[in-house]
C-alpha cells in the first residue's frame, strides 16, 4: 500500500486522487450532536481540538462566525498549518440565529478557489454545485438524499449520487501531462515556459513592431524598416512566438503580410462606418497564427477557424461579489468575433488545461468604442499558457509585448473587456 501511494503521489503531485482522500465520516458522526446539531451559541463556546483519522491525516475541528452565519470547520493538516481549504477539508454553514443549515462546502483539491458544496433542497433532496474559479461547472444539481443525511455520509458515497454528472476529472490533473510546457525538477532548462523566458531579456517593446520573414525588425503596418531602436509590439511579440515553434520545422519565419488578411466577415454597411482592417487586426493576426501552426504542428485539413478557435465553454453562471456579496450572474458564453467576457477567463484556461492539456492560447482583446456606431475595437494580443505544475497547482504563464506578467495583472488591466482565444499546441523545439 505503501508503495502505491507514492506512485499515485507522484502521478497527481501534492493531492491525491478522490477516491484515495481519507473518510472523515465517523468523526463527523461523533461530533455530531456536539458540533453539527447543537444550539448555535452552544456550538461557538466549544474549543477547538485535533484528531487523527486512522491513515494518519490530521483533522482540526473548529467553529468560526461571520456576520448571520457560522461553520463548523474538519480543516486538513496542510504544512503543519490547518487553513480550511487543504484537500479534504469540510465545512458545514448554519443561520447564525436560527440554526437553519445552508450548505456544506467540501475541498477536493488544495486549493480555496475549488470546491463543491451540498445545499438543502425540500425536504427530501438536496442540491450540488461544483465551483471553479468562481465559475459554476455544475449548479443546483438534485440528488436524492435529505440534506441532514449528508452530515455524517462519507464524500464518495454523496458523490456517487450524481453519477456521471459529476465531472471528476477536473479534480484530477495529471501533472506528467505539462512536463513539456513548464519546469520540472529534471527538466528545469529544456522546456517551452523556460526557454521562451530565456530570450525575453534580449527583447523590447517598439510600437507596431515585428519580425519579417527575413528577420529583419520592421513595422507591421507599412513593412518599412524600424529607424529607431528595434523592437516588439503585442502582435509582433506573439508572431514571434510562434515563429520559434514553426521555424525550427519548416526553416523560415512566416511573412507578415499573410497575417493582416482579413478572416471575419466584413458586411458592407460596416466597412462603410469605420476603419474595419483596424478594428479587427487583432482578431485576425492570431487567427492566422494559429491557422498557420495548425498547418505544420497538425495537418491542413485542421487549418480552420472552426479547429482553432475555443468557442465553447463548460459553464453558465459566475459568482458575482461586486459590493461585498455572492450573487450568481449569468455567463453569456462565446460572441462571434469577440469571444468570452474576460470575467470568465479563469475558469475557462482551468478546464481547457484538463480537457485538452499542452496547448497554448493566443488571446486577442476587444471592446466596444465610440458610439453611432459602437464598434469593437480589438486593442491588444497577448500569450497565455494554462498548465499544471508538478506539485498539481494551477498555474497560467502570461507573455506579451516582450515581456512576462500574470494573469491577475492582466484580467486587472482590461476590465469588461472580451477575450477572443485561438489554440496552439505545444511541441517540438522552440527557437526564435
Amino acid at each position: 500500500m505503501g508503495i502505491l501511494l507514492v506512485c499515485i503521489t507522484q502521478l497527481y503531485g501534492a493531492d491525491l486522487p478522490i477516491a484515495s482522500i481519507q473518510d472523515d465520516s465517523v468523526l463527523r458522526n461523533a461530533i455530531s450532536d456536539t458540533w453539527l446539531t447543537e444550539n448555535p451559541i452552544v456550538v461557538l463556546r466549544n474549543r477547538p481540538f485535533v484528531r487523527n483519522l486512522p491513515g494518519g491525516s490530521q483533522i482540526q475541528v473548529r467553529a468560526e462566525a461571520r456576520n448571520d452565519e457560522f461553520s463548523v470547520i474538519l480543516a486538513r493538516e496542510r504544512n503543519n498549518t490547518f487553513p480550511g481549504w487543504a484537500q479534504g477539508s469540510w465545512i458545514y454553514t448554519r443561520n447564525r440565529a436560527s440554526g437553519e443549515p445552508l450548505r456544506i462546502r467540501i475541498f477536493l483539491r488544495s486549493d480555496p478557489q475549488i470546491f463543491i458544496q451540498f445545499r438543502p433542497f425540500g425536504r427530501d433532496r438536496s442540491q450540488i454545485d461544483l465551483v471553479l474559479y468562481e465559475a459554476y461547472i455544475i449548479h443546483g444539481l438534485p440528488i436524492g438524499v435529505p440534506f441532514d443525511r449528508l452530515l455524517t455520509m462519507p464524500v464518495e458515497e454523496t458523490l456517487a449520487l450524481a453519477g456521471n454528472r459529476f465531472p471528476r476529472h477536473y479534480f484530477e490533473p495529471n501533472p506528467g501531462l505539462y512536463r513539456n510546457i513548464t519546469p520540472y525538477r529534471e527538466n528545469r532548462d529544456n522546456n517551452f515556459i523556460s526557454r521562451v523566458r530565456s530570450h525575453l531579456p534580449s527583447l523590447s517593446f517598439a510600437d507596431d513592431g515585428a519580425i519579417n520573414e527575413n528577420g529583419q525588425y520592421v513595422l507591421i503596418e507599412s513593412l518599412q524598416p524600424q529607424r529607431a531602436a528595434p523592437g516588439l509590439n503585442c502582435s509582433g511579440f506573439a508572431k514571434w512566438l510562434v515563429d520559434g515553434m514553426l521555424r525550427p520545422l519548416t526553416g523560415r519565419r512566416l511573412a507578415i503580410n499573410p497575417l493582416k488578411a482579413p478572416i471575419s466577415a466584413r458586411s458592407p454597411a460596416l466597412a462603410e462606418t469605420i476603419d474595419v482592417r483596424d478594428s479587427l487586426f487583432g482578431l485576425d493576426w492570431t487567427r492566422n497564427l494559429a491557422l498557420e501552426a495548425a498547418r505544420v504542428l497538425r495537418s491542413p485539413a485542421f487549418a480552420t477557424v472552426e479547429n482553432v478557435e475555443i468557442r465553447t465553454a463548460p459553464f453558465s453562471a459566475l459568482i458575482d461579489r461586486r459590493g461585498g456579496g455572492a450573487a450568481i450572474r449569468n455567463f453569456a458564453g462565446y460572441l462571434n468575433n469577440a469571444g468570452f467576457n474576460i470575467e470568465g477567463l479563469r475558469p475557462l484556461l482551468y478546464t481547457l488545461a484538463i480537457n485538452e492539456p499542452g496547448y497554448l492560447y493566443l488571446a486577442s482583446v476587444n471592446r466596444d468604442r465610440g458610439s453611432n456606431p459602437v464598434q469593437r475595437q480589438h486593442y491588444h494580443v497577448a500569450v497565455l499558457v494554462p498548465f499544471f505544475n508538478e506539485f498539481g497547482n494551477f498555474q497560467t504563464a502570461v507573455f506579451e509585448s516582450a515581456a512576462e506578467t500574470n494573469l491577475a495583472g492582466f484580467i486587472n488591466r482590461h476590465p469588461n473587456a472580451m477575450i477572443n482565444l485561438v489554440r496552439i499546441p505545444v511541441e517540438g523545439v522552440f527557437n526564435p
